[in-house]
């Protein structure tokens, strides 16, 4: 992908309302980030040798973690796929797919995560016993944050 290509994404990515942007194409894929307002658009190119466009500022202290982090911290977790909405059923009068203490198999459906007015069944990447559901039903969630803590 030129340069000239890639500049013109960006661009449009920071003036319009679109928060991620993706695309896959034979000479590579970028993915495109935008931030807070006032923030650098985050340009990541994989399969072609690129120099970075923006720089996060480094934190100076240690992170602090939240409770869902150290929780996460001890167990396998299991991540959100996508950005979304969580949802533990697959309707509001419906029972949740897993609770605390429910045992699951490899690829059976824990929760729906909504993107794009299109339902997401997530899937267990690992069997076990679900020690911990890190998220509230109807939350929004972000691409990689934890959902559930598997033993």
């Amino acid at each position: 992908m030129d340069l000239r290509k890639l500049k013109t994404l960006i661009d449009l990515v920071s003036e319009s309302n679109v928060s991620e942007l993706e695309i896959t194409e034979p000479e590579g894929k970028v993915r495109i980030v935008k931030g807070p307002v006032g923030a650098p658009v985050l340009a990541q190119a994989s399969g072609i040798a690129a120099a970075p466009l923006a720089v996060a500022p480094v934190a100076m202290h240690p992170p602090v973690l939240t409770h869902a982090e150290e929780v996460a911290a001890s167990g396998h977790v299991v991540k959100s796929p996508m950005v979304g909405t969580y949802y533990a059923s697959a309707s509001p009068e419906a029972k949740p797919f897993v609770q605390v203490g429910s045992v699951v198999k490899e690829g059976e459906t824990i929760c729906i995560i909504e993107a794009m007015k299109i339902l997401n069944e997530i899937e267990a990447d690992k069997s076990g016993t679900i020690t911990s559901i890190l998220i509230d039903n109807g939350q929004a969630v972000e691409y990689g944050q934890p959902l559930f803590r598997i033993e």
